[in-house]
């Protein structure tokens, strides 16, 4: 079942936006445009993750931080106010992670998937036509047979299943993948995407764009 994330936006475009980019992360995602009723929903339960922005009708998102403190969902603010006194109270708050506006798909999708690691919230069990991927168990089948892979195998075909359909730079996969810190080449992501394409049989479906990465094509009903 996906982790439901409660988005708290005022401003109906980027709240579908960020519903949109939550789907690709195969998240499930409710909009509310007011502080009050934000509090409402969360007290009731119900919600993995709340994304909260701060300038808000009703309260702000700090005054919403404070009357559900007490629920321990964890918080992420999504917002356009950038100054640190502001950063620094929404993180001293008990907020998880403080994201300013604009921002990336990819680099949203990653900052919650950190926190739903984090508490044990993120799901553990990917299928991808006849390809199953436990990353509890660090399992991978295809069909009946179980599949080998290194651990960075592994983790790049975990990747590419959790964002189908999105082109992936090299540069991204090595952050992702190795860390930021990682100083290798590209080729390091090129040697392992092509053993994870031919070992789950990927070709035609794990494809190169060139000059920048790849793409998993999402996978056809």
């Amino acid at each position: 079942m996906a982790c439901k994330i409660l988005i708290v936006e005022d401003d109906s475009n980027i709240a579908k936006y960020i519903l949109a980019c939550l789907a690709v992360g195969n998240y499930e995602g409710e909009i509310c445009e007011d502080g009050s009723r934000a509090v409402e929903k969360i007290l009731g339960g119900g919600y993995d993750l709340v994304l909260l922005d701060v300038m808000l009708p009703g309260l702000d998102g700090f005054e919403v931080m404070e009357r559900v403190r007490e629920c321990q969902v964890p918080v992420i603010y999504l917002t356009a106010v950038q100054d640190v006194a502001s950063k620094v109270r929404g993180l001293q708050s008990g907020a998880e992670d403080y994201i300013v506006k604009p921002f990336e798909v990819l680099e949203l999708l990653a900052r919650i998937d950190l926190v739903m690691k984090r508490h044990h919230k993120s799901e553990t069990r990917f299928t991808y036509g006849d390809i199953l991927l436990d990353t509890e168990r660090h399992l991978v089948q295809k069909g009946e047979d179980r599949v080998s892979l290194s651990p960075k195998e592994f983790d790049v075909l975990a990747y590419f299943i959790r964002h189908q359909d999105i082109v992936i730079s090299r540069e991204m996969l090595l952050s992702a993948v190795w860390g930021y810190g990682f100083e290798g080449e590209t080729r390091t992501v090129d040697t392992h995407v092509q053993q994870v394409r031919k070992k789950l049989g990927l070709q035609g479906r794990l494809v190169t764009v060139p000059t920048y990465g790849y793409r998993l094509l999402e996978r056809e009903e």
